[in-house]
């Protein structure tokens, strides 16, 4: 069962159903908020999922609640500590009445900094991985997160097949930006560095129509892609690739085993931020 609602929590539920889990979804009388941002996304979430509207802070829906994870073997939250424990859902409690249930927990911050406000933009600023004034394009200490508290969520339900009890999981969206961070704190990405820029075979360059990434990292890779392109620099690359259409270049370049592929921009525009 799941009381978490935008993204890590649903994206977590979401692929613990795909794995076979039966999943239930609580959502407040106001929604989840993710409906109104990306209603696409907020749809192909919750499919198969059944879904009830509770307010966790009436009588009535305490007794609901209750009864739900009477059949629960698993719940994940995406609340700070302290509304969990307002909610009488702290993990003394829940153990106390629940002893088998696992409580999969993805805050912010680790504890004891659990009810520390942030969100994906925050942590990716403190891990490093944002390069500013650009927005990140990927949520990614949100997606990363999601996955951490599947892999925790199974390990719970592991352990609680060994012991006979439930266990708590934290997931700490800020310890998942920070380790997404690792590659760039050892400059592996920096600007100009290997990975960053720094390889002629390893870096993004404007086609005719569009642009190329170009992953010709192993020496076989590259021998290839030198022989395709004729060209073994930064400059000599980039006169050869605007020469012809990214999905031209794309499709040469498969031919040839050449780690090549044209950017996408696929995203639809969205609705703007909320008033």
């Amino acid at each position: 069962m799941t009381l978490a609602v935008n993204v890590p929590g649903p994206v977590a539920a979401a692929r613990l159903l795909r794995l076979g889990a039966d999943v239930v979804k609580v959502e407040p009388p106001q929604g989840d908020p993710l409906l109104g941002y990306a209603p696409g996304w907020y749809a192909e979430l919750r499919a198969g999922q059944q879904v009830q509207v509770l307010d966790l802070r009436s009588a009535t829906g305490a007794v609901d609640l209750a009864a739900l994870l009477d059949d629960a073997d698993l719940l994940v939250t995406a609340h700070r500590t302290s509304s969990l424990e307002r909610l009488g859902l702290g993990w003394t409690a829940l153990q106390q009445r629940w002893p088998r249930l696992s409580h999969g927990a993805i805050v912010g911050h680790p504890a004891p900094d659990d009810d520390l406000a942030g969100h994906d933009l925050t942590y990716q600023a403190v891990a490093g991985t944002l390069a500013p004034p650009a927005m990140p394009a990927v949520l990614a200490a949100d997606l990363a997160g999601a996955e951490r508290a599947v892999s925790e969520a199974l390990a719970a339900l592991l352990l609680r097949d060994r012991t006979g009890r439930g266990t708590r999981r934290e997931v700490a969206l800020a310890d998942c930006a920070g380790e997404l961070g690792v590659p760039a704190r050892h400059g592996l990405t920096a600007p100009g560095a290997l990975l960053g820029g720094g390889l002629p075979g390893y870096a993004v360059y404007a086609a005719a129509d569009g642009h190329v990434a170009l992953a010709a990292l192993e020496p076989h890779f590259w021998e290839r892609a030198r022989e395709l392109f004729g060209a073994d620099d930064h400059e000599g690359l980039a006169r050869v690739l605007a020469t012809r259409p990214a999905g031209e270049w794309e499709r040469l370049a498969a031919e040839r085993d050449i780690p090549l592929a044209q950017v996408r921009r696929n995203a639809a525009p969205g609705p703007g931020p909320p008033v």
